[in-house]
């Protein structure tokens, strides 16, 4: 009876102007991060005792579709631009306050997770002798899903800029940015790619992830109609179709160790047509999802996911090394530590995921704090906690 109450106030605290579809969407995106990194990446253990990372996309390519599902980017910053540009809208103040607000929210929780792992590694290696094998890929881990917290970072502060050409070109504003990603593809994979230089691929990171959030940003501005979303659904899977059967995109939407290509590191058109394709889906479902998301069943589990999103984002890695660490002094453990290669693994490892999940959750009732303002501490807490994240930093891009 005490849950339901809770979830009937939870309902009832909303305001009445809250779009709940796009809160859903985010939480679905946000779901998708774990779920992705939990069932798409293994580990191997060594003679020495250490984890390694592995993918089960290495052995069991028929897995690939399921990346399409999962890689859900494309709606998190199709939500993330609708959500900043009204708020850049509501803010009365300077835009630079505006964005010392937003950038503080991302920033927290990243300081605090690379500086609590400073600590672990030390604990980890010095007392309780991890070989330096499995902190090297705990640390990739963690740093894993920070790279997007980075891109984000950098995108939301350009969101005046987002708003000012959606304001003039609507979600033709957009057209440039997945213009600009097919003519690096088509530099980088034309016939003339092994004379290009290495670097050239970088440029589709700032292009290939705004693309979604500057579809977000016109979608708030009221730039989006029904049929703009129809041709984004439409053209974006046509588009996605067509690289993966007539140019040989790799199926998979995130990186396949071994593999001389990869779509999302940094984003390939691939990605930028799936994106679309999501996106049009998303504003084509807005009213339904939001009508869903009237019971109150349905909208309390929301919220909580989206009052928790950067504690989702920085730990759920740690979560399922929280599981794979201990179990690895054991030796190999079928869905946790041993070579993904198998249909036995998948479904292992589907059987772990709960345990990932409960661990998150008992992480996250401690990890959560970095969350909120940091109020009480002072420039010394501060700046130890930035020496150690910077220590942390060294050692997992080392």
């Amino acid at each position: 009876m005490r849950i339901l109450e809770t979830v009937r106030a939870v309902d009832r605290r909303t305001p009445a102007h809250r779009d709940r579809a796009v809160d859903g969407l985010r939480a679905l995106a946000l779901l998708a991060v774990p779920t992705g990194h939990w069932l798409l990446g293994g580990f191997t253990l060594t003679a020495d005792g250490a984890i390694h990372n592995a993918s089960p996309l290495s052995a069991l390519g028929g897995l690939a579709p399921v990346s399409w599902v999962l890689q859900m980017l494309g709606i998190f910053f199709l939500v993330g631009g609708f959500a900043s540009a009204l708020s850049y809208a509501r803010h009365t103040g300077p835009a630079r306050d505006w964005l010392r607000g937003r950038l503080a929210r991302l920033g927290r929780p990243v300081l605090g997770v690379t500086a609590v792992w400073a600590a672990l590694l030390a604990l980890l290696h010095y007392g309780f002798a991890v070989p330096e094998g499995t902190l090297r890929t705990a640390s990739t881990l963690v740093v894993q899903p920070l790279w997007f917290v980075g891109v984000y970072t950098v995108i939301t502060a350009l969101t005046p800029y987002c708003v000012r050409v959606a304001r003039r070109f609507g979600i033709l504003a957009a057209a440039p940015l997945l213009g600009t990603v097919a003519v690096v593809d088509a530099l980088r994979y034309g016939p003339y790619g092994d004379a290009m230089p290495g670097w050239l691929s970088v440029v589709n990171i700032l292009p290939g992830w705004m693309f979604a959030y500057q579809l977000g940003v016109a979608w708030a501005e009221g730039r989006v109609a029904r049929r703009h979303a129809w041709g984004l659904l439409l053209g974006g899977t046509a588009l996605f179709a067509a690289l993966l059967l007539a140019f040989d995109y790799p199926a998979s939407m995130v990186g396949v160790p071994g593999e001389a290509r990869t779509n999302s590191h940094p984003p390939s058109l691939l990605v930028l047509a799936l994106a679309a394709a999501q996106s049009g889906a998303a504003i084509l479902l807005r009213d339904r999802l939001g009508r869903l998301l009237r019971r109150p069943l349905l909208w309390a589990p929301v919220v909580v996911i989206n009052l928790s999103a950067m504690t989702i984002l920085c730990w759920h890695q740690t979560a399922m090394l929280a599981a794979a660490i201990p179990a690895s002094y054991g030796g190999e453990l079928t869905g946790l530590v041993g070579a993904p290669d198998t249909a036995g693994w998948v479904l292992a490892r589907l059987a772990w995921m709960p345990v990932f999940a409960v661990l998150l959750v008992l992480i996250g009732r401690y990890a959560r704090r970095f969350e909120a303002p940091w109020a009480n501490t002072g420039p010394a807490l501060r700046a130890t906690a930035g020496a150690l994240a910077a220590g942390f930093a060294v050692f997992a891009l080392a």
